[in-house]
């Protein structure tokens, strides 16, 4: 894969600073996935708080240190989803009910207002929505335990 060239530093404020190729120094952009949970990786745009681009990004890895450590930095700053791991349990199948989970961040509850807050996310994803609406990812409802399967299917 080709390497791109990004001229990318962190401000003394915390702020991105993106340099173009013509020399303009654009303040404050922030990094946005085009796609979160399909493809993470690929296609982000780097946004003016204005909400015009400045620059595209096919594919992180084409980016070098330490630019690219800059962007997975604010980008997992900015999205906050915990991946559920597994559904340990839940109070009850009827809603609202409270779900007891295993997720990439450590074990959590959550309620779970209606079954609408349940989102399928191309053919294998899951978006679960709590009360709060922090969003919960299921990244493959077919790739997980069978006591997560069996709840699932009761909600789907």
């Amino acid at each position: 894969m080709a390497s791109m060239t990004l001229n990318l530093v962190r401000d003394p404020y915390g702020k991105l600073v993106l340099t173009d190729a013509d020399g303009e120094q654009h303040v404050g952009v922030s990094p946005v996935r085009a796609f979160p949970i399909q493809a993470p990786e690929e296609g982000i745009s780097l946004m003016k708080s204005d909400g015009k681009e400045v620059a595209w990004i096919d594919h992180l890895d084409e980016v070098p240190e330490p630019a690219r450590s800059l962007l997975r930095e604010e980008l997992e700053g900015r999205e906050f989803m915990p991946e559920i791991a597994r559904v340990k349990s839940i109070s009850s199948f009827a809603t609202p009910c409270t779900w007891y989970v295993d997720t990439d961040r450590g074990e959590t509850e959550f309620v779970l207002k209606g079954e609408e807050d349940i989102r399928r996310i191309g053919a294998a994803s899951l978006l679960i929505a709590d009360n709060h609406g922090i969003q919960f990812l299921i990244r493959d409802m077919f790739n997980v335990d069978k006591q997560t399967k069996k709840i699932l299917d009761r909600f789907l």
